[in-house]
């Protein structure tokens, strides 16, 4: 296999679009983004969507091309990047993916479960279900429905919880009924390269760069979805404490720290994540000569 697929990933905030770029300039490619939230066309700020000059430099794949109004998955994200990737490496033999978001990389990389569609109405039906009653119910729910993939999955997560449950109630199976925990196997060659530093400076790093979404209009955009902050695609960090500021709940200033430490709380994830997986090359973001250096040896 002489394809190449170079996945550029660490925590959020660690500068991950500007050494994407700089490793697709220098091998003449694109770019697949790996980003759960920068799919949304109408999202840009709280997303940090690359500026319009670094779109301009390498064509990207997978930026806004999806609405918040439409049902988006890490199976749907598998399926439509091997199809892209057979396209692109008859033109280039090597193609760069960046992201942080650890289910869509792997979904490429080792493949992902192939589960049935779940029923719109017991999706909607779910999801009201958790903005009503809280994540608590749903975990409720799922020991009762499943009681395996209770006991596995993170509990506070309640984007997986609301899954599993919605898996459930639309086959009438267990969600672990699905789970075959077995990769898929590429046709295609891969290089995992990882970004960290230290965690005082990556947390610095993140407290600024909200304090700069925040002077760019993070607030306003937030205000423009705020009649829509139901909707899957808008639970995330940056939108939900805002959200809560426009509900009274906190005033601005608590709901801009809030979204720093839950920034910051994302970031740990991440790396927790990452850290998992051991064929990863770990660098500091700024060593670009040795991260290109690593990829020409594997060429």
């Amino acid at each position: 296999m002489s394809n190449l697929l170079i996945v550029i990933l660490g925590p959020t905030g660690i500068g991950k679009t500007e050494v994407a770029i700089k490793v697709a300039t220098d091998l003449d490619t694109y770019i697949i983004s790996a980003d759960s939230r920068q799919v949304f066309m109408e999202l840009n700020i709280g997303t940090a969507v690359p500026a319009p000059s670094q779109l301009k430099k390498v064509k990207h794949y997978f930026i806004q091309h999806k609405s918040i109004h439409d049902y988006y998955s890490a199976n749907i994200y598998e399926q439509e990047v091997i199809s892209l990737l057979k396209k692109l490496f008859p033109v280039r033999e090597k193609v760069v993916m960046t992201g942080g978001s650890g289910l869509y990389i792997d979904a490429v990389c080792e493949g992902i479960d192939d589960i049935p569609d779940v029923d719109p109405e017991i999706r909607r039906k779910v999801e009201e279900k958790l903005n009503s009653e809280g994540v608590s119910s749903l975990r409720n729910d799922l020991r009762l429905l499943d009681p395996e993939s209770y006991k596995k999955v993170d509990l506070k997560n309640p984007k997986r919880i609301q899954r599993a449950v919605e898996i459930c109630l639309s086959t009438g199976k267990p969600y672990s009924y699905f789970l075959t925990y077995k990769n898929k196997k590429r046709d295609f060659k891969i290089l995992k390269i990882g970004l960290n530093r230290k965690r005082k400076e990556l947390y610095k790093m993140i407290n600024n760069r909200v304090e700069k979404m925040v002077k760019a209009g993070l607030v306003e955009e937030a205000k423009k979805f705020y009649q829509y902050r139901n909707l899957n695609s808008l639970n995330t960090v940056g939108y939900k404490e805002l959200f809560d500021h426009f509900d009274g709940k906190i005033n601005l200033a608590e709901s801009i720290e809030l979204i720093k430490r839950n920034t910051r709380r994302y970031a740990k994830r991440q790396i927790t994540w990452f850290q998992k997986d051991k064929n990863i090359h770990w660098f500091e973001p700024f060593h670009i000569d040795k991260i290109l250096e690593l990829i020409h040896k594997e060429t």
